[in-house]
């Protein structure tokens, strides 16, 4: 197949939340490219659409809304239903962090958003997939978590938190859903995007000089891992978290 030939459809349709940019477009892109279609959501209306043209407007769709929206996520379901007639895969990638800083002067609001942000809206779109589509045909859901949930996280505490209680809640959905539904997670390090800017601009050399294999993530690691995580190759996989991390948890062995 050549960069202009379109894949053969695989038959198969994602609902991916947080889609416009990101990690949650290199995913999008990811399952274009192999031949499934998807549906995209995120807050911005015309970020989407220009997903959606560069996707390509005949495999992909859009919705907007917040992610926390019980309304917006049974809408989103409903799209993806209306235009393809199943959701097969649920990636749960939206998520949210507005603060930085550490936790003993952190605002219990901003913690308690950051919560139904990244977590409660997970679960809300597992519920609604589940009963719409996967229960009686079987499907996969991957949870976009991070290392910030696997090990403490200076200033950004609160994000790696509800990054924690993402990786339970794959365990718990994991658990539940099978054996039609396998649920997963990723956890990334540090990947270029404009959501973890923060963490990197000004200085990426110093922060990629901490990475073994010598350069921060790109959208298009996770992709491939989403792909390989909805795909029959891991067949027998459920309820894991996959570690993307450039090597750096490698930095913490003796000597």
């Amino acid at each position: 197949m050549n960069a202009s030939t379109p894949p053969e459809p695989t038959g198969r349709v994602a609902l991916v939340t947080g889609g416009s940019r990101g990690i949650g477009y290199g995913i999008a892109e990811a399952l274009v490219a192999r031949g499934d279609r998807v549906c995209i959501t995120g807050r911005g209306e015309d970020a989407l659409k220009e997903a959606v043209e560069r996707l390509g407007a005949d495999r992909a769709v859009h919705i907007a809304g917040k992610a926390h929206d019980e309304a917006h996520q049974a809408r989103a379901v409903e799209r993806t239903m209306e235009a393809f007639g199943r959701v097969d895969y649920l990636i749960n990638n939206a998520g949210t962090n507005p603060v930085f800083g550490p936790m003993a002067d952190l605002d219990l609001n901003v913690a308690r958003k950051v919560y139904e942000t990244n977590v409660i809206s997970a679960l809300g779109f597992a519920q609604q997939t589940w009963k719409a589509w996967q229960r009686e045909n079987g499907g996969a859901i991957v949870n976009i978590a991070s290392v910030a949930g696997v090990a403490a996280s200076p200033f950004v505490g609160a994000y790696g938190m509800s990054k924690a209680a993402m990786i339970n809640l794959t365990l718990q959905l994991a658990h539940e859903f099978a054996p039609v539904v396998r649920v997963n997670a990723i956890a990334p390090a540090v990947v270029k995007t404009k959501f973890a800017e923060a963490l990197y601009e000004g200085r990426e050399a110093e922060v990629t000089a901490a990475y073994p294999l010598g350069r921060l993530g790109v959208p298009a690691d996770i992709g491939g891992a989403a792909a390989f995580l909805t795909s029959d190759q891991s067949d027998w996989i459920t309820g894991q978290t996959l570690v993307i991390d450039g090597g750096i948890f490698l930095n913490a062995g003796v000597g």
